[in-house]
């Protein structure tokens, strides 16, 4: 009796490798060169200190990234569209980074409740909420300081005050000389990538003098910040700024510096006083970052000047 052949195995095939689909990374590529684009249209026509840049260009982001296709979220397309393009912004850009640090909370924070809108519409099968409320609203905002009559005022003015044990006559002969920046001490904030004083000269506390602060480091060109003294005696002196050639100027317009003495528990109370115009819209968010580094500033000036 013959045995019958034994069959051979049939051979094992592997399955294909699944394929990544490439379509919504390269959307997402092209999404990011679009408003790259756009914020370059922005530094040209100079409405980078605008809300266009702040509020408007993230709207446009994040609206582009809410529609690309393959996304299980729009608000995770969005965070993810956005993160790439400040990454991109800050490899292309490194000097501006100061100003993407500060800029990032708004981008996030405008892409987070446009992608949660949408992901809503698109469970209820309902975008006209998004269109008619949220779009409009948003590009409402971002139209302030793009003319003067869609700004809010820019004028601030920052008191901060210190008191030391010397004499008035003192206090003033210490103010007269100017302080020692030791960049150790320098708050935390300002370290941020800001222009740092680095010194300081001056010919005294008469009207007439002139001052000048020298910036470096940080973020932008080493530049100065000169002023005049217009007012001096009783103990009060008041300077007025002539130039400024430091980055700083790219935020804030600097206008004049007042400082006053006052006798107190046998020592004198300096009080500084300091007037400037804001350039960054929009106001509710900039306003309150501004006046902390001013306040911060000023602090830091009498704590040199009076160590």
């Amino acid at each position: 009796m013959s045995e019958e052949p034994e069959t051979p195995p049939e051979p094992v095939v592997e399955p294909p490798m699944p394929r990544k689909k490439v379509g919504p990374y390269l959307a997402l590529v092209i999404t990011t060169a679009v408003v790259s684009l756009a914020y370059r249209l922005l530094v040209a026509t100079h409405y980078e200190q605008t809300a266009l840049m702040f509020i408007g260009l993230p709207t446009l982001l994040a609206v582009l990234l809410a529609y690309l296709p393959a996304s299980k979220t729009a608000t995770g397309m969005i965070m993810r569209g956005i993160t790439l393009f400040l990454l991109l912004l800050g490899i292309l850009f490194i000097e501006g980074f100061i100003c993407i640090v500060m800029a990032a909370p708004l981008f996030y924070a405008i892409g987070f409740i446009i992608g949660i809108f949408v992901d809503r519409s698109r469970v209820q099968r309902d975008m006209n909420r998004f269109r008619v409320v949220i779009l409009p609203v948003l590009l409402l905002m971002s139209l302030e300081g793009v003319t003067g009559w869609l700004s809010f005022p820019r004028d601030e003015v920052v008191v901060v005050e210190q008191w030391t044990s010397m004499k008035p006559e003192e206090a003033w002969e210490e103010l007269s000389v100017g302080p020692d920046f030791d960049l150790s001490r320098l708050p935390l904030f300002l370290r941020m990538g800001f222009p740092m004083p680095r010194e300081i000269d001056g010919t005294g506390l008469e009207v007439g003098d002139n001052w000048r602060i020298h910036f470096a480091g940080g973020e932008g060109k080493p530049g100065d910040l000169t002023a005049e003294v217009v007012v001096s005696g009783e103990g009060r002196a008041r300077v007025v700024k002539q130039d400024d050639t430091s980055h700083i100027a790219h935020w804030l317009d600097w206008q004049e510096a007042e400082w006053e003495l006052i006798p107190e528990r046998g020592g004198t109370r300096v009080r500084l006083t300091m007037r400037y115009e804001r350039l960054l819209d929009p106001a509710w968010y900039f306003k309150p970052i501004e006046r902390y580094g001013v306040r911060k500033a000023g602090e830091y000036f009498l704590q040199e000047t009076y160590q």
